[in-house]
């Protein structure tokens, strides 16, 4: 079954059960899957395929997080709430998270492909870093392991 029509599914069942924050999150998940639908077509493509909903939840999910920093740190906590509600929700549609061991053993391996030595051979591991943990793990997480073991 598609992203497309989970969420379609998850609509449906949100009404029913009166669940107003997830309606209302995804709403917001299908409201950018049609936006990204559009801006496809000119290529003749009809549908999302799997990496790009993937790469679409991924960037929703990194808004949240964003705004959740940002809510704490002007001391809106209510507001920091319900992002967090909503990406307890959009991590539901996400593929399963790798932990930090997981992440820490796939960079370890990337490095002794790519020979990097230095700080200065982190472009040399991000660029296949983030390719193969794309979705199963945070960007930032990925980047800030990289300079800690380049550095060490």
């Amino acid at each position: 079954m598609s992203l497309k029509n989970q969420v379609t599914e998850a609509i449906k069942a949100a009404m029913k059960a009166g669940d107003k924050v997830r309606l209302e999150t995804v709403r917001s998940i299908k409201k950018a899957i049609l936006e990204k639908e559009v801006a496809v077509r000119p290529s003749g493509q009809e549908v999302l395929t799997r990496d790009q909903e993937t790469e679409l939840l991924v960037q929703l999910a990194k808004q949240r997080r964003d705004s959740i920093a940002q809510y704490r740190q002007a001391g809106r906590y209510d507001l920091a709430d319900q992002e967090a509600q909503e990406l307890a929700i959009l991590e539901e549609y996400l593929p399963q998270q790798l932990s930090d061991e997981e992440v820490s053993r796939a960079i370890d391996e990337i490095i002794a492909q790519v020979g990097a030595t230095s700080a200065k051979d982190m472009g040399k591991v991000m660029g296949p870093a983030m390719q193969q943990l794309k979705g199963k793990a945070d960007g930032k997480k990925v980047q800030d392991m990289v300079k800690a073991k380049l550095a060490g």
